[in-house]
């Protein structure tokens, strides 16, 4: 009895040894497998770090507007009697935009002309009486009084009917016509918009802490995005306050227009620039990672030979790997980012393909899409 007892548990540690040391050996064998199995390389683009001249600026959105534009209106209602200018037409300062019906007004001074030179003889004649002697200095005061005020009634009826015309205050460009011949025109009534687009203004705000960095005469660069500021002009004025309620500041810069590319009312993106700093390290934004512990960036390194692994063969590429590193991010400007500490020059650093990314993943480098830049433009070198 004994003896079997023996033998049957001779047969089960020898069964469960099998099982333990087989999978043992499996999973040693899988290992192997594994650790000796080509990792597929993932493609990346990089840039090579090196030191450039960094521009900062002061980055705001404004509102453009004409140097010199205003809402036209007529001083005097009337009946308009003719439209002597047509939409988006360029009209010259002192041209006739409008006419209102002024029969009465041209009556009034042709009667006031003809009294005006009645009362101009009666002082010549009493003039020439004083000479002779017969005429009283009273009769030559009185004939002087009534020609002075003949002449002022003719110079006010002649501003009357300066006032049935609309006359441009200055060259530019006049909108859309409000108003119809025929109709009646009351006082104040908007006739339409006159702008000068060969210069304009734009006009941002600022924080507070950054007055110090203004000054007039500072070059703004301007554009509807901040990959395209086509646009330059100078600062021409600084609110001397500061808006207590937003703690901005208001300031205006004047811009060329020559090819009527900006109209009024239209927002852009405004660009201050700032003195030029030599030797700054900067990346494209896109190759900066933020995450909870802090933002980073992958460096191309080359891997380091696993112990026991075969040699390189001779003239054969280096295996390249990358390395995260985290960074200080500084300013921003133009799609770069300044980075303070964390890189040096001659590093290559992962500009695309970062989401597939892992501490020590292989890569391989494949540059001809640089997302840095916009579509259609060169790749960097």
């Amino acid at each position: 009895m004994i003896l079997r007892f023996i033998i049957a548990f001779v047969l089960v540690v020898l069964v469960c040894g099998g099982i333990v040391g087989f999978n043992m050996f499996r999973d040693q064998a899988i290992e192997q497998f594994f650790a000796n199995m080509p990792v597929a390389p993932i493609t990346v683009s990089t840039v090579e770090v090196q030191p450039i001249e960094w521009t900062p600026g002061i980055g705001a959105i404004g509102t453009v507007a004409a140097a010199q534009g205003v809402d036209l209106t007529v001083e005097a209602a009337g009946i308009v009697k003719a439209i002597n200018f047509k939409s988006n037409q360029h009209v010259e300062r002192g041209d006739i935009l409008v006419q209102l019906d002024d029969g009465v007004q041209r009556a009034d001074l042709d009667a006031a002309k003809t009294q005006a030179t009645l009362d101009q003889q009666r002082l010549d004649r009493a003039l020439a009486l004083q000479k002779r002697g017969v005429g009283s200095d009273v009769a030559v005061d009185e004939a002087r009084a009534a020609s002075q005020a003949s002449a002022s009634q003719v110079d006010r009826l002649q501003a009357v009917l300066d006032q049935r015309q609309l006359t441009a205050p200055f060259r530019g460009t006049i909108g859309i016509p409000r108003i119809e011949v025929g109709q009646y025109l009351p006082a104040s009534q908007t006739v339409a918009t006159l702008q000068d687009l060969d210069t304009m203004r734009v006009d941002f705000s600022i924080p507070e802490q950054q007055l110090s960095l203004l000054q007039i005469g500072q070059p703004v660069r301007f554009g509807v995005t901040e990959e395209a500021m086509d646009f330059s002009g100078s600062v021409t004025g600084i609110d001397p306050k500061v808006d207590p309620a937003t703690r901005l500041l208001a300031v205006r810069a004047e811009i060329g227009n020559p090819q009527g590319l900006l109209s009024p009312g239209q927002y852009l993106r405004v660009r201050v620039e700032l003195p030029v700093e030599p030797d700054v390290i900067a990346l494209p934004q896109t190759a900066l990672v933020a995450s909870l512990y802090g933002d980073y960036i992958y460096v191309i390194r080359e891997a380091e030979p696993k112990e026991g692994a075969p040699a390189q063969a001779e003239g054969s590429a280096p295996t390249l790997v990358a390395k995260q590193v985290f960074v200080k991010p500084g300013r921003r400007s133009q799609g770069r980012i300044e980075i303070a500490q964390g890189v040096n020059a001659g590093d290559q650093v992962v500009t695309a393909g970062q989401n597939r990314l892992s501490n020590g993943s292989v890569v391989v480098i494949d540059n001809t899409i640089d997302p840095s830049r916009p579509t259609g433009a060169a790749m960097l070198p």
